[in-house]
């Protein structure tokens, strides 16, 4: 019987080779553009290769696998195309997804525990995707949420790269800080023109560092 990290009996097979994978990409064990081949993942799951399968379809679909009928799945390599695809949308909705949870007079409680102070890239990344989630989920729009949602993954894997390749987690941390106080004391326009001008320091950043196309 196979269990996740937290304990809990994932809903399927499926599930927990998904999870697995995803988070080995989003962990850098896997490496952006290593070949994912089925017959060595199930091996390490201990499952067959038809859960494996099914998992790099739907990894595919979220845009962490790149799927080639010559190559095979490989593991997405960030470049700056991708990353300014992802920043452009989340500049788009992040920062009216704020405003309105200010207005609405959210609770960020959440959003404030999620700042801790961790050395490890991996538990840094993820507690920035929890805290800018936790910063827009009082918005009121539900679809705001789920587009949102729908670009945590890739997110993620942008600012593991972006943080690979120039750590600059102490500044986004004290950017956080600002936000969320400016938030808490109930400033809409002033907490989402922070939250704008953070994501848009990142992705200035991103499009100078990375590399304009990876083949």
């Amino acid at each position: 019987m196979m269990y996740d990290r937290a304990g809990a009996l994932p809903a399927s097979r499926t599930d927990f080779v998904l999870e697995s994978i995803k988070e080995a990409i989003l962990y850098g064990k896997l490496k952006p553009g290593q070949a994912l081949v089925e017959t060595d993942l199930a091996a390490s799951l201990n499952v067959s290769k038809t859960p494996v399968r099914e998992a790099l379809k739907t990894l595919a679909g979220s845009g962490l696998v790149v799927m080639s009928p010559y190559k095979g799945a490989t593991v997405r390599t960030v470049d700056a195309a991708m990353a300014a695809s992802v920043y452009d949308v989340r500049l788009l909705v992040e920062p009216e997804a704020l405003r309105r949870s200010v207005l609405r007079g959210a609770d960020f409680s959440e959003a404030r525990s999620a700042l801790r102070d961790t050395e490890d890239l991996t538990s840094r990344n993820l507690a920035n995707r929890r805290f800018h989630r936790a910063l827009l989920v009082g918005c009121g729009n539900p679809l705001m949420i789920q587009i949102l949602d729908g670009l945590h993954d890739q997110a993620a894997l942008v600012t593991a790269a972006g943080w690979g390749l120039h750590p600059t987690w102490e500044a986004e941390d004290a950017e956080h800080r600002a936000i969320l106080v400016t938030a808490e004391e109930g400033h809409a326009e002033a907490a989402a023109d922070l939250l704008r001008r953070h994501l848009q320091t990142f992705a200035d950043r991103l499009a100078e560092e990375l590399p304009d196309v990876v083949r």
